[in-house]
């Protein structure tokens, strides 16, 4: 037998060797890996919820010409107290005033992430979408709608908006902001 022939022998016998302590390794004592499964087969199952009952679907069946056409604006957005007739006598954005930073966000893109005072100011922090933290107060204005913030507490802002009723006319709506959570 030559060299190389004795070499590649010796290599598969060592590996032999080699390979009965790592084998055996892996069947060490698995008593408490049994024990543990044998507890888990034990326990009684859980019951299973329910299923819920299946909704039927009510389609919605289109009037005509007696409905509301469904091209054009609804009127009914908003509470029905603040509506004002298309006259003007009723309450007004103000077109005049300078716009505020966080008024070119729709409100639901904005965070409120907490709040702080310092004697007797109180300010709510508000995240853009772009990450930036803004401090706001009473006063100030957020949101694409004119909306003014009217409250701020420990984990919510409250604000006044004024949205168009489709006649030419403008709805308050209250709205609000709480803190985020996570």
């Amino acid at each position: 037998m030559n060299l190389s022939g004795y070499r590649k022998w010796a290599g598969a016998l060592l590996c032999v060797v080699l390979a009965g302590p790592l084998l055996s390794a892996c069947s060490s004592n698995a008593d408490d890996l049994n024990a543990y499964i044998a507890e888990v087969q034990a326990r009684p199952p859980e019951p299973i919820p329910p299923i819920p009952p299946v909704k039927t679907y009510t389609p919605y069946v289109y009037e005509g010409q007696t409905g509301r056409d469904p091209f054009r604006p609804s009127t009914s957005e908003g509470n029905d107290d603040a509506r004002v007739a298309a006259t003007g006598s009723g309450p007004q954005p103000n077109f005049d005033r300078p716009k505020e930073y966080l008024e070119q966000y729709e409100l639901d893109t904005l965070a409120m992430v907490g709040t702080f005072a310092m004697g007797e100011s109180e300010w709510a922090l508000v995240r853009d979408p772009d990450g930036v933290v803004h401090r706001v107060a009473v006063g100030n204005y957020i949101g694409r709608n004119h909306g003014k913030i009217t409250l701020i507490e420990e984990t919510q802002l409250e604000l006044s908006e004024l949205i168009t009723d489709g006649l030419g006319g403008w709805l308050v709506r209250e709205a609000s902001m709480a803190v985020e959570s996570g």
